[in-house]
């Protein structure tokens, strides 16, 4: 098919640079209509254009995941702007402040712990709260984008890897729990909850976040790789079910095995 997603509406965080404007590509690429979430107004303006440059249908969408208002807002903005459409939700937003122990800043350390882990988990729970009314034969989808750093650990980025770190067993909690958490119907009958939990755990890639590790170029990904990934998991047939894909560079040197 050459637009596998047309007529499907996602939710991109983080949308404006790095893996979160590849991703908003590749969705629209794919036929869906992207709203592209961030604080960042100017930089999620020109992933909007980069993305209807190429053909794509999107739009702009105000986004502080670190506020239960913004999330709640733009969640009830996109259901009732797109209704059943909106089934897709992508939580790509992600913000590292580097401190060893004897230097860590707390407030630095609360910010990154409010993104990376705290903001897409109650994202994704006011998302749940919706798809769960989905009719019978749908099937909605949450990728969550996690780390490499979450399994390994590295010095100098105590907050960034804990977050991730959370996020991932955060992340099994929530496909535990859909595992267990039928739908019953009005004949009596039970349905599997109608939403899929699914995460990309990436090493490192070569967006701005990255700038300040200083890590050679041939180590990295582009974000197009892992943006390419999120896409196939989107793609995959409605049975199907990817807890955890783990994305390397193929020079990784050292990864989990």
């Amino acid at each position: 098919m050459d637009a596998p997603l047309k007529g499907r509406v996602a939710l991109v965080t983080g949308g404006a640079s790095g893996l979160g404007r590849a991703t908003s590509r590749a969705l629209a690429e794919a036929g869906a209509h992207v709203a592209i979430g961030d604080i960042d107004a100017p930089g999620a303006e020109e992933t909007l254009s980069q993305v209807t440059s190429a053909g794509g249908s999107g739009d702009v969408v105000a986004l502080d995941v670190t506020d239960d208002v913004s999330r709640r807002d733009v969640v009830t903005q996109l259901f009732d702007q797109h209704g059943d459409a909106f089934d897709i939700l992508v939580n790509v937003a992600g913000i590292d402040r580097p401190g060893y122990i004897t230097d860590i800043d707390l407030a630095d350390y609360r910010k990154v712990m409010a993104v990376n882990c705290e903001g897409p988990i109650f994202l994704t729970s006011e998302f749940m709260k919706r798809v769960q009314e989905l009719p019978e034969g749908r099937t909605a989808d949450v990728v969550h984008v996690v780390s490499l750093s979450a399994i390994t650990s590295g010095s100098g980025a105590i907050a960034y890897n804990g977050s991730k770190a959370g996020f991932l067993n955060a992340t099994r909690c929530i496909q535990r729990e859909l595992r267990e958490k039928a739908v019953r119907l009005e004949d009596g009958s039970e349905r599997p909850f109608p939403c899929r939990v699914q995460s990309v755990i990436p090493a490192a890639m070569d967006t701005p976040m990255m700038e300040q590790w200083g890590i050679p170029g041939h180590l990295m990904m582009p974000p197009s790789a892992v943006a390419e990934a999120i896409r196939t998991l989107l793609l995959l047939h409605p049975t199907a079910f990817v807890p955890e894909m783990q994305i390397v560079p193929r020079l990784e040197p050292d990864f989990p095995r």
